[in-house]
């Protein structure tokens, strides 16, 4: 080439709208599949409809995802597998005091499942797994055991530093769940009716458990 020849243009890598859209499928269809499995319930949503919400055809849903199962677990991992695991990094990572991580803990997992689309899976669990056992044993290993584990250690990590007493995880581990999951039920039932005197402010009442909690937790109560 001359000097005075243009060197050509640089390639252009950047995908096209046809392979963007291939690789933004997967996550259009778990977005569909959520918003479809909370309106709808697992047993009351057809695949169909996920790919129709999706804008895709059946046969492009079953490329990516079998079965319905399969892709009701997808969106499990998706939302509420993923979100468990940055929380039990956070708790492996955390340097401050052990009431301030389990009131962060809490009250992340009081944003995260008010956002509708996770307390909608984990409203159907409650509601659905007898009539599933083969997803229930799934969410048990991928939802309820990590997130028992990830408060366990979070309460062994306060009684092994002094700072809780010595009580039973396993039961303190109900104890603070449980709050939460009659949240998730009201939201998604009652709650969502509009019927007067039933609405319940998620973040007062996890005030209140937390303050409960540790001032029977805390060796040192804490002021006020």
């Amino acid at each position: 080439m001359s000097p005075s020849s243009s060197p050509p243009p640089p390639a252009d890598s950047s995908p096209r709208p046809r392979q963007r859209r291939k690789e933004a499928r997967p996550q259009e269809l778990l977005e569909a599949a959520l918003a479809l499995f909370v309106e709808r319930g697992f047993a009351a949503t057809r695949s169909e409809e996920v790919a129709l919400r999706a804008g895709v055809s059946k046969g492009t849903l079953y490329r990516y995802y079998p079965s319905k199962e399969e892709l009701f677990k997808a969106v499990v991992r998706e939302n509420l597998t993923a979100h468990i695991a940055e929380t039990a990094a956070f708790v492996a990572n955390f340097e401050g005091p052990s009431d301030l991580l389990l009131r962060q803990v809490m009250e992340a997992w009081c944003v995260e499942l008010g956002r509708g689309g996770m307390g909608g899976i984990v409203k159907i669990m409650l509601s659905e797994a007898r009539n599933f056992p083969e997803l229930a044993n799934f969410y048990r290993d991928e939802v309820i055991v990590p997130t028992d584990a990830v408060l366990g250690a979070l309460l062994q990590r306060g009684i092994s530093l002094g700072e809780f007493r010595p009580v039973p995880v396993p039961e303190m581990i109900t104890i603070l769940i449980g709050p939460l999951l009659h949240l998730i039920i009201h939201e998604h039932s009652l709650g969502s009716c509009g019927l007067p005197c039933m609405e319940v402010h998620a973040a007062d009442v996890l005030a209140v458990q937390l303050d409960l909690v540790l001032r029977g937790l805390m060796l040192q109560p804490p002021p006020g």
